[in-house]
């Protein structure tokens, strides 16, 4: 019997409009906000080494975008951590939970030894790809110490999985908020060698790299060791004890989530490369709208992020009607948050595009004509975008993580990618050709993961049981 297990709890069930939507702002805010925080710390990095030189900063954006690669693949491991923490919560399943977690950890521990020897050998790695040997040599440096910041960087998303589960996603957005601030300070001390300190330059960044990444583990570890109500999950105790069931399905569910990702990422780069072979005020003009539409994605992915814990809890619970209403909440909210979006970047095109530029520069205009268009097609690029992420979180949390996986990858490049090369170049549409085509593949994944979604739960009449 349910009762007869100390680990087993009751969930509670509202499925009231109100209830719905409130529980997804409560989610979705923190996930926003430690998103945008995140983004934050990564463009203090860049700015604050740029002021170094070109070629340290180079050095450094060519270095995290290797460390961010290797992370965000890793990071879907922890990913899938969500919906099995969230589906075991729902039927209350305390010690689900506990194994999901610890085998979670587990994974990224793993995946961080793994991928070591790839980022220690960076520098001769990025020469072989061609890179400047001044480049290459510095972001080997760089690598050389912010690597071991994969380790608990990861375990810090499988925490942050554990606590997203559990619906206590606040935590989540003051660890990053001190992660920020220290970040900054770190970074102003040893990379220019204020009160003190040697002027460490990029060697500092890493070294800050790697102390945020630590204070945010350690803190979070803290926070779930001596906080009531979780500190009884006992994440910790006999950790090295295996669990290979759920080892393994950690990686089954993750290494769909990590492709995905990579696919995504990846397409935007190839993006990238497009706008440069048109022109250079192209490509600038690429960048400035691909900001605004990065920091407009953070919404729709922290509400991707609630999507998926709301799904698993009601699904874990065997609440049908919950897993709808939950999805059509944390839909609606995308859409309304997309809506203001995109009317502000109809409206305000040039003077957002102004904000990136010194517009006394004689290349300023130019920079500014192209950019204008760009970002008004952002604005329909980002309903697209963040439906297609609210659709992939919710689908994630019903453990679905294969077909949307394909799904996706078919949307990205033979529909996103073709349309985008074709638009360009045989048609001669240039750079707003390149996002017409990206919008047209995204809005693709849109239509076939929501569709995925709804038929799962049209042909799924019960879900897993309490008992």
């Amino acid at each position: 019997m349910l009762t007869a297990n100390k680990d087993l709890v009751l969930p509670q069930t509202d499925n009231s409009w109100g209830m719905h939507f409130r529980a997804s702002v409560y989610l979705g805010v923190p996930f926003i906000g430690a998103q945008l925080a995140q983004l934050a710390i990564n463009t203090t990095d860049v700015l604050m080494v740029g002021k170094l030189g070109a070629t340290q900063l180079a050095a450094i954006i060519i270095a995290t975008q290797v460390f961010f690669t290797v992370f965000i693949f890793g990071s879907g491991f922890a990913n899938a951590v969500v919906p099995m923490v969230a589906q075991a919560q729902g039927r209350g399943d305390k010690m689900s939970v506990r194994r999901s977690v610890r085998m979670g950890m587990w994974v990224v521990l793993l995946y961080g030894i793994l991928t070591a020897p790839a980022l220690w050998m960076a520098e001769p790695i990025l020469l072989l790809a061609g890179q400047k040997p001044e480049v290459a040599k510095l972001a080997g440096e760089y690598l050389h110490v912010a690597q071991w910041a994969i380790f608990p960087s990861l375990v810090f998303m499988v925490l942050r999985a554990f606590l997203s589960g559990l619906e206590r996603a606040g935590v989540v957005l003051y660890v990053t908020l001190a992660t920020l601030v220290l970040n900054a300070v770190l970074c102003y001390v040893l990379i220019f060698g204020h009160f003190g300190f040697p002027a460490l330059g990029i060697f500092g960044a890493a070294v800050a790299a790697l102390g945020v990444a630590l204070l945010g583990a350690v803190l979070t570890i803290g926070y779930i060791r001596n906080r009531p109500g979780l500190n009884g999950y006992e994440l910790f105790v006999r950790f090295w004890r295996p669990d290979w069931p759920v080892f393994r399905e950690v990686i089954h569910l993750g290494i769909p989530i990590s492709l995905t990702i990579l696919a995504e990422v990846s397409l935007f780069t190839v993006a990238s490369l497009l706008m440069g072979t048109i022109g250079t005020i192209e490509l600038a003009a690429h960048g400035i709208a691909l900001q605004f539409a990065s920091i407009a994605f953070m919404i729709p992915l922290g509400l991707a992020q609630a999507g998926t814990v709301r799904v698993g809890l009601a699904y874990g619970g065997g609440d049908m009607l919950g897993v709808k209403r939950a999805a059509i909440a944390v839909l609606a909210l995308g859409c309304g948050f997309a809506a203001v979006g995109s009317t502000i970047f109809a409206l305000f095109p040039y003077e957002l595009a102004a904000l990136y530029l010194d517009t006394s520069r004689p290349d300023a205009a130019e920079v500014l004509a192209f950019a204008g268009p760009l970002i008004v097609i952002a604005g329909a690029f980002q309903l697209v975008d963040g439906l297609q992420a609210i659709a992939a979180g919710m689908l994630r949390g019903l453990k679905d993580t294969t077909v949307p996986m394909i799904l996706a990858m078919i949307s990205y490049w033979p529909i996103g990618f073709f349309c985008a090369w074709a638009f360009a170049f045989p048609l001669k549409f240039g750079g707003v050709g390149v996002w017409f085509g990206f919008v047209l593949g995204l809005a693709a994944a849109a239509l076939l993961l929501n569709w995925r979604f709804f038929r799962l739960l049209r042909f799924t009449r019960t879900a897993p049981a309490v008992a």
